[in-house]
């Protein structure tokens, strides 16, 4: 019996518990900071821990997938979301978060190792269009956390509570996991040594740098942004809600807009756009921070599921590992870059007290010097875009013919 739909239903719940632990803790930075008496850059290598353990397990798993497939990454996926959800509501202080973060970066980054080369095997003729549609659940299931946050914290529940939330999805997809049978791998390179050898082509070592900068525009900013702007007189979680909100109706529908600009062109005018969104982001206040947010969305939101679709697109032969990786390298960076953008915001707030300032207006001052340094990320994207765009036909012959369908 073709069990393919109830497969990907699991794949999209796991994703989406995947997405609400991002939003949740963005929701709840805040209060841990003031119940443990963290700083902002406790705070940042605190959101470091998910950055590492996500790539941690992309590369480890990704290279293990053609041994254990897909359906023991994702046990290993439940098993850890679950440890790492409940060993959070029972953190004592600092390093109870620290570790027990990682265990949830750790499960996210299962996920996506499991679940990216899961689906382009069982829709071979459909596989970046159906990619896609798997990835729509990311910005979805910020939504839905994002949403979560905001009107569990205006009802006064604890951070505990809000965490504890997850643990619903969680136990559905690992039903799921544990009661369905998984197909054997048919239609993606299952040959390791195949796959890594062709990591070393220059077209894929170029995406990787793309994809640190990539991720880091789309999650630094999102991890951050309820931080960055809760003095800007607007809603920290309904800009994170609406901006994954758009991300996620861009996503179902990408097909025509990949199909006209072609990958390459996605993702310059995406970068293009996401450097216009930041900017307008780190000068808006009040309702205008909305409208930035929506700029914003449109330009981040084609970056993650293009960025995959490329590699699966034009390094078929780099298998579940390529894709694995390319992701890995997204989140490893981010993390990487996640201490750094919480300094910033300390340095920032340092200097705008030293300047005068007090209260909200040195908060609102600190944000949004912060959003000035990290329109570093998207510009640095247009130049490389640019290159990629113009050399775009120097890669082509990579591309496999029934892959030419639109993302």
């Amino acid at each position: 019996m073709d069990n393919t739909a109830k497969l990907f239903r699991a794949s999209c719940l796991a994703l989406i518990v995947t997405a609400m632990t991002f939003a949740i803790r963005a929701g709840i930075l805040t209060q841990l900071s003031q119940q443990f008496t963290l700083n902002d850059t406790e705070l940042g290598l605190i959101n470091s821990m998910a950055f590492l353990g996500f790539p941690v397990a992309m590369m480890v798993l990704g290279l293990l997938y053609n041994l254990i497939g897909a359906k023991r990454i994702l046990t290993m996926a439940f098993i850890c979301h679950l440890a790492g959800l409940l060993l959070t509501i029972y953190a004592q202080g600092f390093w109870g978060l620290l570790i027990s973060t990682f265990l949830i970066g750790f499960a996210n980054g299962a996920v996506e190792a499991a679940c990216n080369p899961l689906i382009a095997d069982m829709y071979p003729d459909r596989k970046t269009t159906m990619l896609n549609r798997f990835h729509v659940w990311f910005p979805g299931g910020i939504v839905i956390g994002a949403l979560v946050s905001e009107f569990m914290t205006m009802a006064g529940l604890s951070w505990q509570l809000q965490i504890a939330v997850m643990l619903i999805p969680t136990v559905i997809y690992g039903y799921l996991v544990f009661s369905e049978s998984f197909p054997p791998t048919r239609h993606i390179e299952s040959s390791t040594r195949v796959n890594i050898t062709s990591l070393l082509s220059p077209l894929y070592l170029f995406m990787i740098v793309c994809m640190t900068l990539t991720a880091t525009t789309e999650l630094g900013t999102q991890q951050w942004v309820g931080r960055i702007l809760a003095e800007s007189g607007a809603s920290p979680m309904i800009i994170l809600a609406l901006g994954t909100g758009l991300m996620a109706v861009g996503r179902q529908f990408a097909g025509p807009v990949v199909h006209a600009l072609n990958p390459s062109g996605v993702l310059l005018v995406s970068a293009i756009v996401a450097s216009v969104g930041i900017y307008l982001l780190s000068i808006a206040t009040g309702p205008m921070v909305y409208l930035a947010t929506i700029v914003f969305a449109c330009g981040v939101m084609y970056f993650w599921p293009t960025m995959i679709g490329f590699i699966g697109e034009y390094q078929p032969k780099t298998g579940a590992l390529g894709m694995s990786l390319i992701g890995g390298a997204g989140m490893f960076a981010t993390g990487i870059w996640n201490p750094v953008i919480g300094s910033w915001i300390d340095q920032h707030r340092a200097e705008a007290i030293n300047s005068g300032l007090t209260g909200s207006a040195a908060e609102l001052a600190a944000g949004q010097s912060t959003l000035s340094n990290m329109l570093l990320f998207p510009l640095t994207l247009v130049v490389l875009f640019t290159v990629l765009y113009i050399f775009r036909q120097r890669f082509a012959h990579f591309r496999v013919s029934h892959q030419t369908g639109a993302q």
